[in-house]
């Protein structure tokens, strides 16, 4: 046999399994073939076809992408019109759908639905004539739409020949061509790197990817299609319904929404309408509706058409996701972190089902963008339980005079100075522990057991206390009586007592741990531990200097200049002398220099219960000699310590062939 004639055959095998791997990947979710192999079958037929330019075929997988740019696109002409469907919003509009349909057929039992989620995209039309995709059109009025082809053959979950040997002589089949959710996301992450604009939403996402001249931009955008329907068709074999015609394209390898179904009556078409709507969120890709057709396509047909849409099909819409309203105000809210939050105060708008009145605008860089300006007329989305956020402005609605605005220099909470990060989009309060609005979580991580350790002081009582007005700041813990605790809700005099006892107990706490409990940001507790061994003593950290801070193991420029700032606020120097004259004192430790840093570089895991110490005590003494003591083990772990009913950590060391260490030889290694 001749080379030619092998690599012939050679190639008819490759179409066919890297068809059929396509199918299985990107129609059904079912991969039988890793990506690596995939891609040596597609780089061996490619080969072959370079090779020999004559075996190159329309539906080779190597073909999907089109030479050249289109100067325009060519019109296509629908022979069967492209109709659109009639929307309901409520059941009582539904109901009326549904008289109208069995006033016509006049039947006794309930009628059966094909119903399916209403994609957000863009319909089109694909043409196969004896199984070989030619050609593919847009929805455009209905009759006439434009040659899209190209921009088609480049989605790998459409074929480019159907699968099996029934299919029709020419079939042509509907569907909508939409932009998952995540490549969505992608997508405007990369254009906003590369300084591009994003797409407002996937929708017109997909409807630019898929309108544009040059197929190679189209294919390197994440667009998919599922189809719902058939348009023309010669040579089909009889099915009876909606839903069997479907499976059928199925079995031809056409890509369709798994989350279809057949529902009776009115009744299955809204509890269908209400578990998609309570999953819609989840959903990999947006939909604004559920669609209803009559499943019988013998009584589609009996029904017929209005002037631009089916008798037979009705298209149940959400509650809109996107409106348009006036933006009144611009404020700025201060989170529980600091973080400094443009806010858009709206015109009350109904949107996603409930009224709208405020917007998140993230931050200035968002705001910036989006070039929001008080007054401005602008879409509003809210899509289930997300916070409501501004689109865009809308095009041409500025007035004169409307007014941008700009971060504020003071936090409009406790007035102190408002700090942004080189390279960090969000800006923050520097108030930390003085700041109302931080109040709550800067208490809550004072009392916790990683730093002041108060038992009894978990988070529902520091809302309490808060919320009461009986402490503004960590030092007012210390003021409390128990008559003021025993007051508060499931706070009897015993629990209040015991609290009183547990702030005074935390009067006496090492040094690492009450600079951990100051809550200065990216300082946790191994940076604490650092810190109190490289400066001895609390007057020390706070008279040190940037580059004084660096000297510390793990403090880069970036934790040197929050710490430093940190000290520089008359605010938290006021409460941390406040704590001191309540009764708070750590023992000054002796300074460490880098010989004492025996296990610097090693990383411990510990699991278990130990008896000569606690856990929190141990994690402390290996920090203090340099070790890092991570939850997790990995090939990293240099080794894992144990105590009494170690769990599985343990035995992955085991597995990973990593030392364990058990309580005597713990004791070799502190000495």
């Amino acid at each position: 046999m001749s080379n030619i004639n092998q690599a012939r055959q050679r190639s008819v095998v490759l179409r066919q399994l890297l068809n059929h791997h396509s199918y299985q990947y990107y129609v059904l979710d079912e991969p039988e073939i890793p990506d690596s192999e995939y891609d040596r079958l597609y780089r061996e037929l490619q080969q072959l076809e370079n090779q020999y330019p004559e075996l190159i075929t329309a539906d080779s997988p190597t073909q999907r992408i089109g030479d050249k740019p289109l100067d325009a696109f060519s019109q296509v002409k629908h022979e069967i019109p492209m109709l659109s469907l009639d929307n309901v919003f409520d059941e009582s509009e539904l109901l009326a759908f549904y008289k109208r349909v069995n006033d016509r057929l006049r039947l006794d039992d309930q009628i059966e639905f094909a119903a399916e989620p209403k994609l957000d995209g863009l319909a089109v039309s694909l043409l196969y004539e004896k199984g070989l995709l030619v050609r593919a059109g847009t929805r455009g009025d209905g009759t006439t739409g434009e040659d899209v082809t190209q921009n088609i053959r480049t989605i790998h979950s459409i074929p480019l020949h159907l699968q099996g040997e029934n299919y029709p002589q020419l079939l042509e089949v509907r569907g909508e061509v939409f932009m998952p959710k995540a490549g969505f996301e992608r997508l405007n992450q990369n254009a906003i790197k590369n300084g591009d604009k994003p797409f407002a939403n996937p929708r017109n996402a997909a409807a630019g990817s898929l309108r544009q001249l040059d197929p190679k931009i189209a294919a390197s955008r994440p667009l998919a299609m599922y189809c719902y329907s058939v348009g023309k068709v010669e040579g089909l074999e009889s099915v009876e319904t909606h839903s069997e015609m479907l499976d059928q394209l199925l079995k031809w390898g056409l890509p369709l929404c798994k989350e279809r179904a057949v529902v009776k009556g009115v009744e299955g078409c809204l509890k269908y309408f209400d578990k998609l709507s309570a999953r819609r969120e989840s959903l990999p890709y947006d939909i604004d509706g559920i669609v209803y057709k009559v499943n019988n396509l013998h009584w589609q047909k009996q029904l017929g058409f209005v002037a631009k849409a089916p008798r037979w099909a009705i298209a149940h819409k959400f509650p809109a996701q996107e409106e348009i309203t006036t933006v009144n105000d611009i404020e700025f809210q201060v989170g529980r972190t600091g973080a400094i939050t443009p806010v858009a105060r709206l015109q009350p708008v109904f949107v996603g089902g409930v009224t709208v009145s405020n917007a998140t605008l993230h931050n200035m860089d968002e705001v910036e963008r989006k070039d929001v300006r008080i007054s401005d007329t602008v879409i509003v989305r809210r899509a289930g339980d997300v916070i409501p956020e501004i689109v865009s402005v809308v095009p041409g609605s500025r007035k004169k005079g409307a007014r941008k605005i700009k971060m504020p220099d003071r936090c409009p909470i406790c007035q102190s100075d408002v700090v942004r990060e080189e390279g960090e989009a969000v800006a923050r309060c520097s108030g930390g522990l003085y700041c109302a609005a931080q109040r709550k979580e800067s208490i809550k991580h004072f009392a916790s057991r990683k730093a002041m350790d108060i038992d009894g002081l978990g988070d529902k009582l520091v809302e309490q206390l808060v919320d009461a007005g009986l402490i503004d700041h960590v030092d007012d813990l210390y003021a409390l009586t128990v008559e003021e605790l025993s007051g508060l809700e499931r706070m009897g005099e015993k629990s209040a007592q015991n609290l009183i006892d547990a702030l005074q107990n935390s009067k006496s706490i090492s040094l690492d741990r009450f600079i951990y409990a100051l809550g200065i940001r990216e300082v946790g507790e191994a940076t604490a531990m650092s810190l109190a061994q490289h400066f001895g003593s609390l007057d020390k950290l706070q008279a040190a200097s940037f580059d004084d801070l660096q000297d510390v193991p793990d403090v880069g420029p970036i934790v040197a200049s929050h710490i430093q700032y940190f000290f520089q606020q008359q605010h938290n120097l006021d409460v941390i002398n406040k704590l001191r004259k309540v009764g708070i004192h750590w023992q000054e430790v002796e300074a460490v220099n880098d010989a004492d840093q025996s296990l610097l570089g090693k990383i411990f895991v510990i699991t278990g219960t130990l008896s000569g110490m606690g856990r929190d005590e141990l994690k402390r003494r290996l920090q203090s000699r340099g070790a890092k003591v991570t939850g997790s083990v990995s090939k990293k772990t240099s080794a894992v310590i144990v105590g009494e009913n170690p769990g599985s950590k343990a035995t992955k060391a085991e597995q990973l062939g990593i030392d364990i260490l058990g309580e005597d030889e713990l004791k070799n290694l502190l000495g």
